[in-house]
C-alpha cells in the first residue's frame, strides 16, 4: 500500500438530524423536511385532500360561492368552540360541559331579551359574564379543589342542561334583536364603486395574504437567527404559496356572492387574538408547560393552579359566544340546543393535532380540525349520504387522527 493510500482518510459522516450534505439531491431534501413537519402540516393536506374530493364527487357544488358562505355560518360556533377547547386539552385537561354551557347562555340571553325586552348588547355583555362565571366555577373545583376535570365538567354538563331546561320551560324562546341576528347570520356592507365582487372583502383578503407572506417569513428569519430548524427553501416557498393560493380562492368565493361574514371576521379576531397569546404571551407558554409536564412546570415557577383557572375561565366565555351566535343563527333558544356540541369541539382539536397527554396543539391546528369536520358534514350532505354513515366516518376519521398521532410519537421515539 503506498503511502499516500495510507495516509487517505475517510470523512465522517454527517450527524443525524443535522443539515444534509451540499450534494445531496434536492428531492431527498424536500422529502427530508416533509417528514420532519408531517404533523404540523398533515391536516391541512388532508383538508385540501377532502376538498378536492367532494369538489369532484359533488359536480362542483362544493365550492360554490354561496356554499362556501353557507360552510362558514354552520360552522362558526363549532370553531368557536374549538378554539377554547384546544387550549383546555393542551392545559392536558378535557371539558364535557360545553354545550350545555351554550344552551344555558342561550336561554338566558332569551329570557332578558324577548321576555324582559333588554337591550341586545346589554344582554350579550351579561350572557358572556355568565359564561365567564360558569367556566371560574368549574376551573376553581378543577384548580383549587382537585376534582379531575372529566368530573367537574360532567357534573356541569347535567347542571347546566338542567337550569336551561328552568329557564326555558321546556320551551323555544324568540324570535331575537334584528341586531343580534345580523351578527350571526349578517355580512360586511358594500362599499366602493360598483363591481362584480365585495370590495371591502377583496380588501380584507388581500391585506390577509400580505400579512400571511410577512409573518412566515418574519418567522423563518427568528429561526435563522437562533439557528433552529427551517424548512427547506423549496419547502417553505410551497407552504407559503400553498397558504396565499388558499386565502385569495376563498376571498374570490366570498367576494362573488355576499362578501365575507360578519361571524367570520369574530373567528379571525380569536384566531390572531389566541394564536398570538398562545405562542408569545407567558400564559400561553405556561399552558403549554403544565400540559406536557406539570412537575417540571412547577419546580420552575409556574403557577398552574393559577393557569387552570384562567383556563377554564376563558373557556366559558367562548362557550357563552358560541351559544349566543348559535341561538342568534336561528332565531331561537332551545332547551335541546347544543346536544354534543362538545363532542364535535373535542373532536376538531384531536383531528387537528391536539395530544391526548398534553402539551401539544396550536389554535390554527383546531380551525383546520373544525373546517375538516365541517367540509365532511357538508359534502357528505350534498351527495346524500345519510346520517347514520356520516356518523361512521366522522368516527373514523378521529380515530384515524388519533392513531396518526400515536404513530407520529413512536416513529419520533424510535
Amino acid at each position: 500500500m503506498s503511502s499516500e493510500a495510507a495516509t487517505k482518510t475517510t470523512a465522517p459522516p454527517h450527524p443525524a438530524g443535522g443539515p444534509p450534505a451540499a450534494g445531496a439531491p434536492v428531492a431527498r431534501i424536500l422529502l427530508d423536511g416533509v417528514r420532519r413537519n408531517t404533523r404540523q402540516y398533515g391536516m391541512l393536506f388532508a383538508l385540501g385532500l377532502i376538498v378536492l374530493l367532494f369538489q369532484i364527487w359533488t359536480g362542483g357544488d362544493l365550492l360554490l360561492p354561496r356554499n362556501v358562505s353557507n360552510l362558514v355560518l354552520q360552522n362558526s360556533y363549532i370553531l368557536i368552540l374549538a378554539i377554547g377547547m384546544m387550549i383546555v386539552i393542551v392545559s392536558g385537561h378535557i371539558d364535557l360541559s360545553v354545550g350545555s354551557l351554550m344552551a344555558l347562555v342561550g336561554g338566558v340571553g332569551a329570557v332578558l331579551m324577548v321576555e324582559h325586552r333588554v337591550a341586545w348588547p346589554v344582554a350579550v355583555l351579561l350572557t358572556l359574564l355568565l359564561g365567564a362565571a360558569a367556566g371560574a366555577l368549574q376551573g376553581f373545583f378543577i384548580a383549587y379543589v382537585g376534582i379531575p376535570s372529566f368530573i367537574v365538567t360532567l357534573a356541569g354538563m347535567l347542571l347546566f342542561r338542567g337550569l336551561t331546561e328552568i329557564f326555558l320551560k321546556g320551551q323555544t324562546l324568540g324570535p331575537f334583536p334584528d341586531g343580534l341576528q345580523k351578527i350571526a347570520n349578517g355580512f360586511l356592507p358594500e362599499a366602493g364603486p360598483r363591481t362584480d365582487y365585495h370590495n371591502p372583502t377583496l380588501l380584507l383578503g388581500a391585506a390577509l395574504i400580505a400579512y400571511v407572506v410577512y409573518r412566515e417569513a418574519r418567522d423563518r428569519r427568528r429561526q435563522r437567527e437562533f439557528a433552529l430548524e427551517t424548512l427547506p427553501a423549496g419547502l417553505f416557498a410551497l407552504k407559503v404559496t400553498s397558504l396565499a393560493a388558499a386565502v385569495l380562492v376563498t376571498t374570490l368565493l366570498l367576494a362573488s356572492y355576499k362578501g365575507a361574514p360578519v361571524v367570520l371576521l369574530i373567528l379571525a379576531a380569536l384566531l390572531v387574538c389566541f394564536g398570538y397569546v398562545m405562542r408569545n404571551a407567558v400564559i400561553g407558554r405556561h399552558v403549554y408547560a403544565i400540559g406536557g409536564n406539570l412537575a417540571a412546570a412547577k419546580l420552575s415557577g409556574v403557577k398552574d393552579r393559577k393557569v387552570t383557572f384562567a383556563v377554564f375561565l376563558n373557556m366559558g366565555m367562548l362557550a357563552a359566544l358560541a351559544g349566543l351566535v348559535f341561538a342568534a343563527r336561528f332565531n331561537a333558544a332551545s332547551p335541546k340546543a347544543g346536544v354534543t356540541f362538545e363532542l364535535e369541539a373535542i373532536a376538531a382539536a384531536f383531528i387537528g393535532g391536539a395530544s391526548m397527554s398534553g402539551g401539544v396543539g396550536t389554535v390554527l391546528g383546531a380551525i383546520v380540525g373544525g373546517l375538516v369536520l365541517g367540509v365532511l358534514n357538508n359534502g357528505m350532505n350534498l351527495v346524500g349520504v345519510g346520517t347514520d354513515w356520516q356518523q361512521v366516518i366522522k368516527g373514523l376519521v378521529l380515530l384515524a387522527a388519533v392513531g396518526f398521532d400515536v404513530w407520529n410519537k413512536r416513529r419520533a421515539g424510535a
